[in-house]
């Protein structure tokens, strides 16, 4: 990326500059026009869900007549329920706060390019397999919150509260995990330099396996220790049995009819569809198929497009059998979460590949990062029965 020559300034600072223009500019206008912007945007879409989220409740009513916000259940979490008006923050994505992180995403990964533009990256398929570990690690550490939500259901204090608890929420956990796969990155790199490894893609594998087998050894042993947390291990298996057996067959599939869909990535290719297919296999059993558990909770789509999937499934099935045999209603997720990653797996073809490798494996990190972060979370926390 070549400096803006016309203002003599460089693209990092360019991106800084509109960050902090940014930030300053929303700051602004939440302390000027509190209810509308704050209140009505931030709080309602952003910060409330995340509050909610971490108490474990239906939803938070902001009353700004009252000047009160309190905590809502069925009935009370909608708008009808109230003459005034009423700000309702509920766990969970709506279309809004589902645009807005994907701005500040597509935001986000330009900077994160900028930041290691002028890094070696260099094995570059060497570094997304040892990226993969905190992908898997992320999805874990998100289910640590859901284990102090378990915890403050049960009427026992969590380790973590609101609002530190956030850092293990979205979209904040994604800062969080940056941040430590930044720190282990350039530890990594620095033991290389040093001469202490022949290359740092080991050390960060080993350094993302780490955080990893921590906070699944915290998850199991809160399980072990803990009437609020338990242990199904066969949801685990039958979960990442479905996605490598999938994610093969399609790999194969495409070797077969479709070569040109795996020539630029070839085994990252296969690695990103089965990271996705983790996501899709995790909500079709989460969604419809806990009572072979008993495990006695029971989970539904926090996202409007598995809701859409759902709900779409279920009007064109006429509901949740096929001929009279039980299917569920959210087994197309799975479909979809298998072949849209091998279509964008596509995109990435030689040429691509060959003249930008760099960006190519940083954008294909976070292509898996958005499935198989996500889906490890839904296959812990189903696995965890909270």
């Amino acid at each position: 990326m070549e400096s803006i020559d016309r203002y003599g300034v460089s693209p990092e600072r360019a991106w800084l500059g509109t960050l902090l223009a940014v930030a300053v500019t929303v700051a602004a206008a939440a302390v000027a026009f509190t209810e509308r912007v704050y209140w009505g945007f931030i709080w309602r879409y952003f910060w409330g869900p995340v509050h909610a989220d971490a108490d474990g409740v239906d939803c938070y009513v902001h009353l700004p007549e009252q000047g009160q916000t309190v905590e809502g259940s069925g009935i009370n979490c909608s708008p009808g329920a109230y003459d005034t008006t009423a700000f309702i923050a509920e766990p969970g994505y709506t279309v809004v706060s589902t645009l807005g992180y994907i701005t500040v995403l597509v935001f986000m990964l330009a900077g994160v390019y900028l930041l290691f533009r002028n890094v070696t990256l260099a094995p570059h398929k060497r570094f997304f397999y040892a990226i993969v570990p905190f992908m898997l690690f992320g999805g874990a550490l998100r289910v640590v919150e859901d284990a102090f939500v378990a915890a403050i259901e049960a009427g026992v204090s969590p380790a973590l509260e609101f609002p530190a608890s956030a850092l293990f929420i979205s979209p904040f956990i994604y800062f969080t995990v940056f941040g430590i796969a930044t720190a282990s990155f350039f530890l990594s790199k620095r033991l290389e330099q040093r001469g202490l490894t022949e290359s740092y893609t080991r050390p960060l594998g080993v350094i993302g396996a780490g955080w990893l087998a921590t906070t699944v050894g915290y998850l199991l042993y809160l399980a072990a220790t803990t009437d609020y947390v338990s242990f199904e291990p066969a949801i685990p298996a039958i979960i990442l049995g479905l996605a490598a057996v999938s994610a093969v067959g399609v790999y194969a599939g495409a070797e077969q009819f479709w070569p040109a869909a795996n020539t630029g990535t070839g085994l990252v290719g296969l690695v990103v569809v089965w990271g996705h297919a983790v996501d899709g296999f995790a909500n079709v059993l989460a969604n419809d198929w806990t009572q072979v558990w008993n495990l006695g909770v029971d989970y539904s789509p926090k996202h409007p497009f598995n809701e859409f999937v759902i709900d779409t499934t279920n009007t064109l099935q006429g509901g949740d059998a096929i001929a009279g045999v039980y299917v569920g209603e959210a087994w197309p997720f799975a479909l979809v979460k298998i072949l849209v990653p091998l279509a964008i797996v596509a995109l990435f073809n030689d040429e691509f590949m060959d003249e930008s490798p760099r960006f190519g494996i940083m954008l294909l990190g976070a292509v898996i990062a958005l499935g198989l972060g996500p889906g490890t979370r839904d296959m812990l926390r189903f696995a965890l029965g909270i």
